[in-house]
């Protein structure tokens, strides 16, 4: 960290000007390219049986957010010819950060579209919001929080382990993490496994649908079974997940015409630790899974073969494996050099949004972030333990759709994002049926 000199002072009077820390890649290629049509946002939505007190949550959040200080920040003023972005390290909250909006029938609805619409700002810390919305459809007195995070600042599950910190202040109760699932040991590489597209080759392209005539993300969540699979399976849950996407976006193309071409999903793969250690900010690291389009092309059936299923998952479970090992920087080693503090930001800015404007035929088709079982129990003592959390990663044209899932109890929440320019809530409803499809295609029944 360092300190320099800044006319801004700390909260607590001390007249010492607040601590400053620079922008790492990821978040400054996230701050070269907002727009204010399709913000960069987090959306995290946690439905509990009960509701919390206003008072005891407010206390609770914001202990919980002085006990992970590296997410009281904002961004620090300067001159257009700084050599970085600065993060200022607050001691408080400058702005209410937890709030209980009136309730209406369309709570819900109306939360979501202000999580993917409104962005907290950078020049207020911290850059996230929590609302607390009732949810009366799920029965009783129920509620739903939403955490909406700028992403440019931080990530989904950083910012889920500082409300698990404010669960366990607010109920009193244990919310350490759960173990995480362990991966069958690695088997030998599939001998027919086909030669995988270029890197140099354009992937596919997601099929426009119905867009709407306004900017901005659209969304639904769906709530699913988690499929099954035979225990010590060398795939993971993850690579079903994994399979599913490719084949609802392979079925949906040729839905709409477009010719069968090779896939790439962008993956996130998050190492941090989930206790109290866990490192806040943007933690995780992208790679880029690939899809051959003729071994997608070959099961787009109303009953693909199983075996055939199983063949991809297996390649898929090869792939996935091969890239968590690699030792890589968050977003490549462009991006790196990129960011290297040599020119002014303005000028790095305008850069970083030519090339990726020049790049854009040649980025990933689609994102898949797969949270995984949610490791804390959420448990808010008296509005009781998390029933469903949902996230939702943003979907900027050109990929224009991301997947995100996450599972509670056995259930698997899917939250489908799209930009609006590609796609409207019809095509959404139908991209949900594929994917419940194509899940249920990746199961293994009892017995096989």
């Amino acid at each position: 960290m360092t300190a320099l000199h800044h006319p801004a002072r700390r909260a607590d009077g001390s007249g010492r000007p607040p601590r400053r820390v620079p922008f790492p890649v990821v978040d400054e290629v996230a701050r070269h390219c907002l727009q204010e049509e399709e913000p960069e946002t987090v959306h995290i939505e946690v439905h509990l049986p009960g509701t919390p007190d206003p008072d005891r949550l407010r206390a609770a959040f914001t202990e919980a957010l002085r006990r992970h200080p590296r997410i009281l920040m904002r961004e620090a003023r300067g001159p257009w010819y700084r050599r970085r972005y600065e993060w200022e390290l607050t001691e408080g909250p400058d702005v209410e950060v937890v709030t209980f909006p009136g309730a209406r029938a369309d709570g819900l609805k109306r939360a979501r579209e202000r999580a993917l619409c409104d962005a907290p700002p950078l020049t207020a810390s911290p850059p996230v919001r929590l609302e607390v919305v009732a949810a009366p459809e799920r029965g009783g007195a129920a509620s739903a929080l939403f955490l909406t995070i700028n992403h440019t600042a931080l990530d989904g599950p950083a910012c889920l382990r500082v409300l698990a910190t404010a669960a366990e202040l607010y109920g009193g109760r244990d919310n350490a993490p759960a173990a995480p699932p362990t991966r069958a040991p690695a088997t030998a590489p599939a001998a027919d496994a086909p030669d995988l597209p270029s890197p140099w080759v354009p992937p596919a392209r997601v099929a426009h649908g119905a867009p709407e005539p306004r900017p901005g993300n659209g969304m639904l969540v769906a709530e699913l079974p988690v499929p099954r699979r035979p225990k010590g399976s060398p795939f993971t849950v993850n690579d079903q997940l994994m399979v599913t996407t490719a084949l609802m976006i392979a079925h949906w193309n040729r839905e709409h015409g477009a010719k069968p071409r090779p896939l790439r999903i962008t993956m996130p793969v998050d190492d941090r630790p989930r206790d109290m250690s866990m490192p806040i900010g943007n933690g995780t690291r992208l790679v880029e899974v690939p899809f051959g389009a003729d071994e997608l092309t070959s099961l787009l059936d109303a009953e693909p073969r199983p075996e055939d299923v199983r063949t991809l998952l297996r390649r898929t479970s090869d792939r996935t494996r091969a890239l968590k090992a690699l030792s890589r920087p968050q977003l490549g080693h462009g991006a790196t050099l990129l960011t290297a503090p040599v020119l002014p930001v303005g000028v790095r800015a305008a850069v970083t949004r030519g090339l990726r404007r020049a790049a854009a035929p040649w980025t990933s088709t689609t994102l898949l972030s797969n949270i995984g079982r949610i490791p804390y129990a959420l448990d808010f003592g008296d509005a009781g333990a998390a029933s469903a959390v949902w996230f939702s990663a943003p979907a900027r044209m050109p990929r224009g759709l991301t997947v995100t899932t996450a599972s509670t109890a056995g259930r698997l929440h899917l939250a489908l994002r799209w930009s609006r320019t590609l796609l409207g809530h019809g095509d959404g409803a139908r991209l949900r049926d594929l994917f419940e499809h194509y899940l249920h295609a990746t199961e293994e029944e009892p017995g096989s």
